[in-house]
């Protein structure tokens, strides 16, 4: 039986972060239900970074993350992860209210028809949040990856967690293959799986609910579209990106209730977002290119949860990242180490309160 110090459950951005942060600083081990790591919300992310969204306990990781993502050390990436393009709330009526400390200014009709040609007459203002940038996604879980390994991190595919208990100071897990592995922690980062992984462990799930998320490639009949702002609805109902020349990635902004899934996506959420869009801009829509989605899992509270169980000895959540994990996983992922190793919280954390995103939150 192989033995380790702690073992994550879910090779997503949220495990994969979290054992680059701890390896090297504990045996570590990452165990991944399917044939490779970020195949599900990770690897469907319409991959921004954007300060304001998530409320403001969120955006304090993703102010904190910030730096890291843009200029990562040396050792990490010989190349940052961000591409800024700014972002575009509009609004039919009141401006929306940011969290403290986020940038942005109000542009009016004049402005708004610059940033976004074709505009139809109803969006009259809107809220510009120049800092949103892309997130090259990928690159950014790769190097996680690639880090934890490096630190002395296994890593294994087509693992599923089937069953586990704590024994004698330790976790007994067992796997699909059969294999069993012995860790004194036991991490859950298995994303929209969390709640099933606890309750295939003994605990108490904490409501993880998966939401499925659509996107949509469309290609139009404008161009110049590759560095158009995120443009999104105040309300929440539509957001969309240009990918390239002639090509946007839209979505209706949906949350639509599932069950842990390979989430796909349904033709009527095609259908409203495509409906949605149309109603911003006087782009013709062309063709569907190709459509996908995702499913973001959230906790009751929508903030994400990092921290032990508070009923279980050594049972270490990090789950809940909603839309707002990858470009919280610098900060979120030194915050969680810190807890998990009763270690000093590094610089990057050292003054945001882990108390909001502890289990303990939870009375269950």
């Amino acid at each position: 039986m192989a033995e380790f110090d702690v073992l994550i459950v879910g090779g997503g951005i949220a495990g994969a972060s979290l054992g680059a942060e701890i390896a090297g600083r504990s045996r570590a081990a990452i165990v991944e239900a399917e044939s490779h790591c970020g195949m599900h919300a990770t690897g469907r992310s319409a991959a921004f970074w954007l300060e304001s969204y998530g409320g403001p306990d969120v955006a304090k990781l993703s102010a904190a993350s910030h730096d890291f993502l843009e200029r990562p050390p040396e050792d990490f990436s010989d190349r940052g992860f961000l591409r800024t393009r700014g972002a575009v709330h509009l609004t039919r009526d009141e401006l929306p209210e940011l969290p403290n400390g986020v940038r942005s200014r109000v542009v009016e009709r004049g402005e708004l028809e610059l940033l976004v040609p074709g505009i139809k007459s109803q969006w009259r203002r809107a809220l510009l949040e120049p800092g949103c940038a892309d997130i090259d996604v990928a690159a950014l879980h790769s190097a996680y990856l690639r880090q934890f390994r490096l630190n002395g991190g296994t890593v294994s595919t087509d693992s599923a967690l089937q069953r586990a208990a704590f024994r004698q100071d330790a976790w007994r897990v067992e796997l699909r293959d059969g294999s069993s592995i012995s860790a004194s922690i036991l991490v859950n980062a298995a994303g929209a799986w969390a709640d099933t992984v606890a309750e295939a462990c003994g605990v108490r799930p904490l409501g993880i609910a998966p939401k499925r998320r659509t996107m949509v490639q469309l290609r139009v009949g404008h161009s110049g579209l590759r560095d158009l702002p995120l443009v999104d609805d105040a309300s929440g109902t539509f957001y969309f990106k240009g990918e390239s020349d002639r090509s946007i990635w839209l979505s209706p902004h949906d949350e639509i209730d599932s069950d842990p899934c390979d989430a796909a996506p349904e033709e009527i959420d095609v259908a409203t977002a495509i409906d949605r869009f149309e109603q911003v801009v006087d782009w013709p829509v062309e063709a569907v290119e190709r459509s996908w989605a995702g499913l973001r899992s959230f906790a009751p509270d929508r903030k994400p949860v990092y921290g032990f169980d508070t009923d279980v000895p050594l049972f270490f959540w990090c789950v809940g990242q909603g839309g707002f994990g990858i470009q919280t996983a610098p900060a979120a992922s030194k915050l969680a180490a810190s807890q998990l190793l009763g270690a000093e919280p590094d610089s990057m954390v050292s003054r945001i309160d882990p108390q909001p995103y502890r289990a303990s939150r939870f009375v269950r």
